[in-house]
């Protein structure tokens, strides 16, 4: 088996293979399209070498081989560091540390492959993720709704297009805020990624798109009534190779205070971002886009009826116009910046 894009791995801008709190391999493992299924279990898989071997190899050199392949294949950082390597019911399981984590990983006897992710077939139901859906969302008189994205993240994007006649059908009904993916300390931090040189505020597609993730809070904050119309728009008369100018035309067009936004983003961008990685850790944020419905992520489909439908879920009395179906033609929003 073929490794997946080795040579941009690790200056993928719209798949990012680095820890982030418990969330790490389940990014990672997104991050390649190779499934191994065997016995029911499904495992991404990666090819350390093409020599085909056919008798087991020591598990000191089987983790030496892994943490060298993690650090020069999959981690930004390289700081990988083997803990611990013992067999464990037919391959060898590896306890690493990146940081001040700690991961888990599992090497084949033979040397050829490691599965960053293994899934327990007999884990007691009790231990298992509860698995989100419309059923089981809690209920309330008033929803806290959260859309989460990045600015230039192209399916945070069509999440952005999906929610848009959500937002137009519902109205007054429910408020659905937007919320911005921020990272710390992103591609080893600096300039072209962070706010801040203590790099506490970085976006992974670059200052630019910061700088736009904090001008979208401002019109929120301060022009809510215009902001989906205006976000619908800048998406798709602006790139991100011209925003820095591209922004105010659009602002204007739309109704906003072209003057108010840039005075909000001069002076309360770190008081808005705060908020946002505040918002961030509570709810586990790791990519965009990310709908939370009353604290909890939605897993449904991502198309203006499952958006609709997640929401509605979340009221303990639904308003009449939930009753409404409203056209899916529109597209889907698919994949995510991770």
């Amino acid at each position: 088996m073929k490794k997946i894009c080795p040579s941009w791995l690790k200056n993928c801008k719209c798949w990012e293979v680095f820890a982030k709190n418990s969330k790490f391999w389940k990014i990672f493992a997104m991050s390649f399209a190779g499934v191994l299924i065997l016995g029911g279990i499904a495992f991404t898989v990666f090819e350390f070498t093409a020599v085909e071997r056919i008798s087991p190899i020591t598990k000191e050199k089987a983790g030496e081989m892994a943490i060298k392949y993690i650090n020069e294949n999959l981690l930004q950082s390289g700081d990988a560091k083997l803990k611990s390597i013992e067999k464990d019911r037919g391959v060898y399981h590896i306890k690493f540390t990146s940081g001040e984590n700690e991961y888990d990983s599992y090497v084949a006897l033979d040397g050829n492959f490691i599965f960053p992710y293994g899934f327990e077939l007999n884990a007691k139901e009790a231990e298992k993720e509860p698995v989100v859906t419309n059923a089981n969302i809690e209920k309330r008189d008033n929803p806290e709704i959260h859309l989460y994205t990045m600015s230039y993240c192209p399916y945070g994007n069509q999440a952005e297009e999906v929610m848009a006649p959500v937002v137009k059908l519902l109205g007054s009904k429910v408020k659905i805020e937007p919320h911005y993916v921020i990272y710390s300390n992103y591609n080893g931090g600096g300039p072209t990624n962070c706010l801040d040189k203590e790099n506490k505020y970085c976006s992974m597609h670059g200052i630019d798109e910061l700088n736009q993730d904090i001008r979208e809070l401002c019109i929120y904050k301060y022009q809510p009534e215009k902001y989906w119309d205006y976000v619908i728009a800048v998406n798709t008369k602006c790139s991100l190779a011209d925003i820095k100018t591209c922004w105010s035309g659009v602002a204007k067009d739309n109704g906003i205070n072209v003057a108010k936004i840039t005075d909000c983003q001069k002076n309360e961008a770190i008081s808005l971002l705060e908020n946002e990685v505040a918002l961030n850790e509570k709810y586990n944020v790791s990519g965009s886009p990310m709908l939370v419905i009353n604290g909890s992520e939605f897993s449904g489909n991502r198309t203006p009826e499952g958006y609709k439908a997640g929401i509605c879920s979340g009221f303990n009395s639904q308003p009449e116009e939930c009753n409404t179906k409203l056209d899916d033609s529109a597209g889907t929003a698919s994949g995510g910046c991770n």
